[in-house]
């Protein structure tokens, strides 16, 4: 453990879960940020930073190496090594072009930890010709990450038309009685369509770290004895 002010890095984490600590940046004092940054080029570790807004970036991306910035996804990254890379091939799919930064992020940090990621944003049921025109592509990923708000059914179709793990991925996008993406993320619990699971509202981070660790655990069957 190291303690910076009031942070503990979970050092160990990759070892136990296969993927390592994302850390999330809104809330943390600039002294924080930085003494992570810091700690973490000191020994030479990957880390991802999420939520990242353009002033705290600014504040931790000089160093060895820089930090890389995504400001779509909101997510800065130091790397030392590249991950190894998986063989699973991972889908992030959106409804509309406004769910675009919390699948950005989902996308972001599954190719991160070594995923190979393909994007088909504003794919929507409001014009279901959109998603038939990519969905040959779109069956070819061993997993896919559907990001919607609104009436959230997006994620639904495509569980109907794929052979492959979905992730419901809800966004709070939306009007009124659509609740900061509370319908949504009901939507996707409701569904009858065998092989999705779900995500908390938003969380481009959860959606993108279960791809990366089906992947992984995929990999890890596959070298098995039969």
């Amino acid at each position: 453990m190291s303690y910076i002010d009031e942070v503990r890095l979970d050092y160990d984490r990759e070892e136990r879960k296969g993927v390592g600590e994302v850390i999330y940046c809104p809330g943390k004092s600039d002294s924080q940020l930085s003494g992570i940054a810091a700690d973490v080029r000191e020994r030479r570790m990957n880390m991802a930073f999420s939520r990242l807004s353009s002033r705290q970036a600014e504040l931790i991306s000089e160093g060895e190496p820089p930090m890389i910035y995504d400001p779509v996804a909101r997510l800065g990254t130091i790397e030392f090594s590249p991950p190894p890379k998986l063989r699973a091939s991972v889908a992030v799919i959106t409804a509309g072009s406004s769910d675009v930064p919390v699948a950005a992020e989902a996308a972001a940090i599954a190719a991160f930890f070594g995923c190979d990621v393909k994007r088909f944003f504003d794919v929507g049921a409001a014009g279901l010709h959109r998603l038939l025109k990519v969905l040959p592509e779109i069956r070819e990923a061993d997993i896919a990450i559907v990001a919607a708000g609104m009436d959230g059914v997006l994620p639904t179709i495509v569980t109907g038309l794929v052979p492959c793990l979905v992730i419901g991925l809800p966004t709070s996008v939306g009007y009124g009685i659509a609740s900061n993406g509370v319908v949504a993320l009901n939507t996707m619990l409701s569904s009858c369509s065998p092989g999705m699971v779900v995500v908390n509202i938003d969380n481009g981070i959860g959606a993108g770290l279960a791809a990366v660790i089906a992947a992984k655990n995929a990999e890890k069957i596959s070298r098995r004895p039969q």
